[in-house]
């Protein structure tokens, strides 16, 4: 056969999962190359847990094929799958000191000797003199990393990552994202990552598949998604999006020229989705810049006037909100870099943007601007 999949990429071939009249899984089809960092990114109720579930053995698919090079491995029971899965609970046990816990796989295969490998384990995971510890002794933090030892030392083809550190604080968590990547990158595994959290996926992921009802609806690298973004969704789903409803009147040249709201604009055609009918003019937040006189724009840039309507500093950048002539609001992230002044409510602004920042998506006709409201967190990419 000249077209043979490589020994371990995972491969997902018209996965579908019904529970009753629900489908969670539709029509799922994907390879996850072997040795891949990948991320499944959605909000919950989307079908990533189910489909990794699928995955593991622990859910049957009602069609489809779960692949792992060319074997198909979805009629195997979990423990018979080269695959090991890492929960948000960690599932320790609470009995078994932390070196019992991670030989846990290795006595379940009959093998004596292993201190060795255990030792070897807890040092790739930085918990070296750990393992006479109980569970209830280590903090958060360090049981996720018991659990990704006692996983990782049966050395499975694939190793999936069910929200793995949603139950940690915020600065953990950054610092177990930096953690799991290294890890990655050391043994080159094939890491299946399922998160809602798209600074997550984005951090720590060489692929992302953003989820939406059971199917994909983008497919990328975490820059490529974010700076071109397939559709509204996944234009708000991973970081914020400005999207201005118009119609597109197709190209000229290298441009798809668009009117919104009676103004003119144009897109390059290589940032278009779309050419024709309704389409949504999307800018992220930190590509569009505020300044107080149509003078100081740029001539290649456009622009829209408005009023600041409300200003949050949020350390490394300010949030403004801007209402357009039309009622619309659009948000603006200014870098708090010392170099610009702070615009204060009320404020009236032009806002500016490079076309080449700009992208085209579909529009269902009768859909409004859509704006997503401030986050309590800074957003992604706050560096444009």
């Amino acid at each position: 056969m000249g077209h043979e999949t490589p020994a371990g990429d995972l491969r997902l071939a018209n996965l579908t999962k019904r529970f009753g009249v629900f489908t969670a899984v539709d029509d799922l089809s994907l390879t996850i190359p072997q040795g891949s960092f990948f991320a499944l990114l959605g909000a919950s109720g989307c079908g990533k847990t189910t489909t990794l579930r699928m995955i593991a053995g622990l859910e049957e698919p009602t069609s489809g094929q779960v692949l792992l090079g060319d074997r198909d491995i979805a009629g195997l029971r979990p423990y018979k799958r080269p695959v090991n899965t890492v929960f948000q609970s960690y599932a320790l046990f609470p009995h078994l000191d932390i070196h019992e816990n991670v030989a846990f796989g290795l006595r379940r295969r009959g093998i004596r000797k292993v201190t060795e490998q255990v030792e070897q384990m807890l040092a790739l995971v930085q918990l070296e003199g750990y393992g006479r510890r109980k569970p209830a002794q280590l903090s958060g933090g360090q049981q996720q990393r018991v659990a990704l030892a006692r996983a990782l030392i049966n050395h499975p083809q694939v190793l999936l990552l069910d929200e793995p550190l949603g139950a940690l604080d915020l600065k953990l968590r950054r610092q177990m994202q930096i953690e799991l990547k290294r890890i990655q990158t050391e043994v080159g595994i094939t890491f299946v990552h399922v998160t809602h959290d798209q600074e997550e996926a984005m951090t720590m992921a060489d692929t992302v598949a953003v989820m939406n009802a059971g199917r994909i609806e983008q497919l990328g690298a975490p820059a490529e998604i974010y700076e071109y973004p397939a559709s509204a969704f996944v234009a708000n789903f991973l970081g914020q999006s400005n999207l201005l409803a118009g119609e597109a009147a197709g190209r000229s040249g290298d441009e798809v020229l668009v009117t919104a709201h009676g103004a003119r604009f144009s897109v390059p055609a290589g940032r278009a989705r779309v050419e024709q009918g309704p389409v949504f003019l999307g800018v992220r937040p930190e590509k569009l810049h505020l300044v107080e006189h149509s003078g100081a724009v740029p001539v290649n840039h456009q622009h829209i006037g408005g009023v600041i309507t409300d200003a949050s500093y949020v350390g490394v950048s300010t949030q403004y909100l801007v209402r357009t002539a039309w009622g619309s609001e659009l948000s603006a992230f200014a870098a708090n870099s010392g170099v610009d002044r702070w615009l204060p409510v009320g404020t009236p602004v032009v806002a500016h943007w490079d076309p080449r920042h700009a992208f085209l998506l579909h529009r269902e006709a009768g859909e409004d601007d859509q704006t997503t409201p401030l986050l309590d967190e800074p957003p992604v990419g706050v560096a444009s």
